[in-house]
């Protein structure tokens, strides 16, 4: 098998070292590597991610991309694949700061109306006694010293750690949410403590809407609750079969949404330049967004043509 090049290196370094990147600045970085477009040249960057993937697979890394649930923009990162101690001697984070986090991420993700945030407050109050094993918090001898003297203003600092790391986030009302690096690193974590998933796209739905009828699980992305709407005007959960309310977000809000994507798109594919340019930036945004969604699926292994699933066993 053929090493990968130093091309292919400048793009795992890019990720490893800043961190998960937002769609358009991984896409400036591979024009900057390569000369050439992610948009206009959809088949040469998924080969570039697939070459990649192919040798970190080796050491149990993969490069995928995911949604950022409180902006709906993609996201691309380096994940580890494997959740055990050896791999927990990797972080920075002491033991006291990774219950900490633990905590928080609890919080956030087990909430039934799915708001994706908690309060500063709450997440400085969170208890480390409750991460450790039932047994053993049942005592309070067996709570380790480190947990016990663990200081409000260590858990500040903490916090604020976590955000410049991309593990939690600020949202705008300043509450405490999951950071993009989360939401990447934690995907079976969500899996395997039934947090529901959105109905469209099968991600854990942190940030959702929540189906208002009592007792149904149905969840969907705001994001993806307007990808609906600009498809159809009519929509039943296919949970409860109920009409769907699709009142917050109107006709209007769905179209201004795909245009401030469209010239999202149309700046990384141009930039200031020349007007000649711009003429063809509607074909470069079709194109762009194309190269998004395949790059998400085939990066994630999310099926994006399944557009309902049963909930059953969500319950």
């Amino acid at each position: 098998m053929a090493s990968l090049s130093w091309k292919h290196h400048t793009l795992i370094q890019a990720l490893i070292s800043r961190g998960p990147l937002k769609e358009r600045e991984f896409h400036s970085i591979f024009t900057g590597v390569t000369g050439r477009n992610p948009g206009t040249v959809k088949k040469i960057f998924d080969k570039y991610l697939l070459e990649i993937n192919k040798e970190l697979s080796y050491v149990h890394f993969e490069l995928k991309a995911c949604r950022d649930q409180y902006d709906g923009q993609v996201c691309y990162g380096v994940v580890n694949n494997v959740s055990d101690d050896q791999s927990k001697l990797g972080t920075k984070y002491s033991v006291p700061q990774i219950a900490f986090f633990k905590g928080i991420i609890e919080a956030i993700a087990q909430d039934e109306a799915a708001q994706g945030r908690i309060s500063g407050f709450d997440a400085l109050n969170i208890r480390l006694e409750n991460q450790i094993s039932g047994e053993a918090s049942s005592s309070q001898q067996q709570v380790p010293a480190a947990f016990k003297n663990f200081s409000m203003s260590q858990k500040e600092k903490t916090l604020d750690e976590l955000v410049r790391d991309k593990w939690l986030c600020r949202t705008r009302e300043g509450n405490i949410g999951l950071g993009i690096r989360s939401l990447l690193d934690l995907r079976s974590w969500f899996r395997n403590n039934d947090v529901p998933s959105c109905e469209v796209c099968n991600e854990a739905g942190i940030k959702a809407d929540v189906c208002p009828n009592e007792g149904c699980a149905v969840r969907i992305h705001k994001y993806c609750l307007k990808q609906l709407l600009s498809q159809r005007d009519d929509k039943r959960c296919s949970g409860c079969g109920k009409q769907w309310p699709m009142g917050k977000i109107t006709k209007t809000e769905a179209v201004e949404e795909a245009m401030n994507n469209d010239e999202e798109n149309e700046t990384q594919a141009t930039g200031p330049k020349s007007k000649r340019r711009r003429q063809h930036s509607s074909q470069r945004n079709s194109a762009e967004n194309i190269s998004s969604q395949a790059s998400l699926a085939s990066t994630s292994g999310a099926n994006a043509r399944r557009v309902t699933r049963s909930v059953a066993h969500l319950r």
